[in-house]
């Protein structure tokens, strides 16, 4: 029973200086990043009268949409608050002017949600992620001062609204101090929930957005069925040109044999080797259809051990990290799968990097699988990319994808499908 007891003050403990130093370090970049990103974008539209905010303003608001979505991953990861984005998608720069890249992204409502957060961030948002560390770390202050310090201390110096003038003073900056290191025992992690609640509060989609949210899946459930046709499409032609024109060849090579049997037996034994030589072909072919249809480690080991099987295949070190206590339903595998390996295979061939890590686990009905690699950044989700592909896929369980990619990297791809294990 004490053991318990003290295992349960050492996690709350943990727990405490993990949220203060987290809100800490978020405060910290919070304010900048916020103030950044709002002068540039307010400077940028500004611009747009004379041409030059045509180019820049693209720019800029995918750098404020990658912000916005590095925020959306630590609250999923760091509090628990799952905070969906629905962008409408865009038109590949190589094929879009700037004009229709600029007025694409100002006439989306989340543009202006994430504009309208980047101020409630740097006020609200900041004070939030600042307070548990200060109910943490301004402690230490009081009993400092308790213990001696307000000897070197100026005259009218306040530690919070207590005066400290003397020995006795300093023991009430103390007591404080002690009343306030409660208060963080009990509310540090609370209250970074709390400013990731905000963060939903004004990130989270209104009527608007669920309107856009179901336009979104509407569209995502058409590009499943287009896809679906196109790969039975695939399937088809695969089956026509490859396994059934050998199985064909095979049947007129032994009606061949029949009636060489009795005539020229060596040509019918050399017609034989052939006819197994085909069999053989046209079963590894098979094999590779029903491969990219299924593949046989997904369906007889789960998703954990497929990705493991993927990370094998890749050139670059790959480390996998499964927490599955049990297996979703198929289609959701499949897609979890193949969502996977275009973003694995993304990061080998585009990203450049030399170390990839995988990490795949379910919590809250949630299967989530985040990808990062240490390659040189700038992934975006834009029309016709694979990441748009991805997305779409994984729109059709209704799941999201956030993508953080600054320049220079490090990318972090997080994938999430609500889902339950059985």
């Amino acid at each position: 029973m004490t053991n318990d007891t003290e295992n349960g003050r050492g996690s709350r403990a943990r727990g405490m200086g993990v949220a203060a130093v987290r809100g800490l370090a978020l405060a910290l970049v919070a304010l900048p990043g916020a103030v950044v990103c709002l002068v540039l974008s307010l400077v940028s539209m500004a611009l747009i009268p004379i041409g030059v905010g045509l180019v820049t303003t693209p720019y800029v608001l995918t750098g404020v949409r990658t912000f916005a979505n590095w925020r959306r991953v630590l609250a999923a990861e760091w509090g628990g608050v799952r905070i969906p984005a629905a962008y409408r998608p865009l038109p590949s720069p190589w094929v879009a002017n700037p004009w229709t890249r600029t007025f694409g992204m100002l006439g989306d409502p989340a543009t202006w949600r994430d504009l309208r957060w980047l101020p409630v961030d740097m006020t609200a948002g900041f004070l939030t992620a600042l307070l548990p560390a200060v109910l943490l770390f301004y402690p230490l202050e009081g009993f400092a001062i308790a213990a001696g310090l307000w000897r070197v201390l100026p005259d009218g110096y306040w530690y919070g609204f207590v005066p400290v003038t003397g020995q006795a003073s300093a023991l009430g900056a103390g007591a404080l101090a002690a009343v306030l290191l409660l208060f963080a025992h009990f509310f540090t992690p609370r209250l970074l929930r709390a400013h990731f609640r905000l963060t939903r509060a004004v990130l989270g989609s209104d009527q608007r957005e669920l309107a856009e949210r179901v336009r979104v899946l509407t569209e995502t459930r058409r590009d499943a069925v287009d896809t679906s046709a196109a790969e039975l499409r695939r399937i088809e032609r695969d089956l026509h040109d490859g396994a059934q024109a050998r199985l064909v060849a095979m049947g007129m090579d032994l009606g061949t044999i029949e009636t060489l049997l009795d005539k020229d037996p060596a040509k019918a034994k050399q017609l034989v080797a052939q006819a197994r030589r085909s069999s053989v072909d046209a079963l590894a072919e098979l094999r590779d259809l029903v491969r990219g249809i299924h593949p046989p480690v997904l369906a007889e080991r789960g998703l954990g051990d497929a990705v493991r099987a993927l990370a094998l295949r890749l050139p670059v070190p790959t480390e996998v990290t499964v927490e599955l206590p049990g297996r979703a339903e198929a289609p959701v595998e499949s897609a979890a799968y193949f969502a996977v390996s275009e973003v694995l295979t993304n990061a080998v061939k585009h990203a450049g990097a030399d170390r990839i890590w995988a990490d795949l686990h379910h919590t809250n009905g949630m299967l989530r699988v985040t990808v990062t690699d240490n390659g040189k950044g700038g992934a975006v989700i834009e029309a016709g990319s694979g990441l748009a592909g991805v997305e779409r896929r994984l729109g059709t369980f209704d799941g999201v994808l956030a993508v953080s990619s600054p320049a220079g990297g490090p990318t972090m791809v997080t994938m999430e499908i609500p889902c339950a294990l059985s």
